[in-house]
């Protein structure tokens, strides 16, 4: 069992990452090459990713000889360089800790001891290994990865509207619950604890202390909650997400990136683009090139929807996208 203990400012603090982070996602997707024990699911893409995995991406199986990489790789980041610049900024006794728990039983490669000692090189054979990964398994479903992120954000957002944040959490981690400022996951162990930590038998205590958490949804995982509780951080939870298949490379993303004119039509999409600032009736059909009429009969047609809002000031009106048209629109765009 895990138990996660909240203050009243934990629960104040709990957000849900608003982007997908690269190089944590990958780490998921490279710990289930390992795990034979979703080869229903998973086998067919397994067999896959071996194959196409790039021997520059070999590295990486010395890092982590039992699935598990060392804490310090496990970082946020928007994209890829950024994650990396995170990486290289770990404190050195941090690394050397994390490679000392990763090949505790195991005689480490020459690459790997001159990592512990900081030798430049050496860091830049892992971030040749990380980018070869990341090209071969990440990449191709990386837009995709994007859009399933954002409908797992949107879903919680109203899902703390609606049932507020305990509900949210517990729909998090089937089977869980949340009473007295304690969440309890029944059941769950290691792989549980994020790469780098030990298995815990029997219970663990996880206490936030005021840090706040940070969820996390990943779509290449589908074992127990992963969680990152390193000192001075909030806690992060990456659960398992999207539909219990691993994310498939689409085969029409020209299509898919048109999907919101099909939904929506060509004029009243042009007419959301348009409105990256507020705009007036007037300032609107300029923009999308149609007559004010048109403006004004599409613009209540998004208005009922949801995706714009109307504000009148004297004898002009405003027109503003909301959160969800702008959700819609970074779906869309695949930015």
């Amino acid at each position: 069992m895990i138990r996660v203990h909240f203050t009243a400012d934990d629960l104040a603090g709990v957000r849900f990452a608003p982007r997908p982070s690269p190089l944590p996602e990958l780490h998921a997707a490279l710990m289930m090459l390992g795990a034979p024990h979703e080869e229903p699911l998973f086998g067919r893409w397994r067999h896959r990713m071996l194959r196409n995995l790039p021997g520059a991406a070999g590295p990486l199986a010395d890092l982590a000889p039992d699935g598990v990489a060392p804490d310090f790789l496990d970082v946020l980041g928007d994209t890829l360089d950024e994650g990396f610049a995170l990486v290289r900024a770990a404190r050195p006794e941090r690394v050397r800790a994390g490679l000392e728990r990763a090949r505790a039983r195991r005689p480490a490669p020459p690459w790997i001891r001159a990592l512990h000692g900081g030798d430049p090189d050496a860091w830049r054979t892992l971030h040749r290994a990380q980018r070869a990964a990341y090209a071969s398994v990440l990449e191709p479903v990386w837009p995709l990865v994007q859009d399933l992120h954002r409908a797992e954000f949107t879903r919680h957002a109203l899902s703390v509207a609606q049932q507020g944040v305990g509900a949210t959490l517990t729909g998090l981690v089937p089977g869980s619950r949340l009473r007295d400022g304690v969440w309890e996951w029944p059941g769950a162990e290691a792989p549980a604890v994020v790469p780098g930590a030990a298995r815990v038998p029997g219970v663990r205590e996880i206490r936030l202390g005021g840090r706040g958490l940070v969820l996390r949804p990943t779509f290449h995982w589908r074992g127990g909650p992963l969680v990152q509780d390193l000192p001075d951080r909030p806690v992060a939870l990456a659960y398992p997400a999207g539909h219990g298949l691993p994310p498939a490379p689409d085969k029409d993303a020209a299509a898919t990136d048109d999907a919101l004119e099909g939904v929506l039509g060509r004029t009243r999409l042009a007419l959301l683009r348009c409105l990256d600032e507020a705009r007036t009736t007037t300032g609107l059909a300029r923009g999308a090139g149609v007559s004010n009429a048109t403006a004004s009969a599409h613009a209540a047609a998004l208005r009922a929807a949801g995706l714009i809002t109307t504000t009148r000031t004297g004898r002009s009106v405003h027109h503003a996208r909301t959160p969800l048209a702008e959700l819609l629109l970074a779906g869309g765009s695949r930015n």
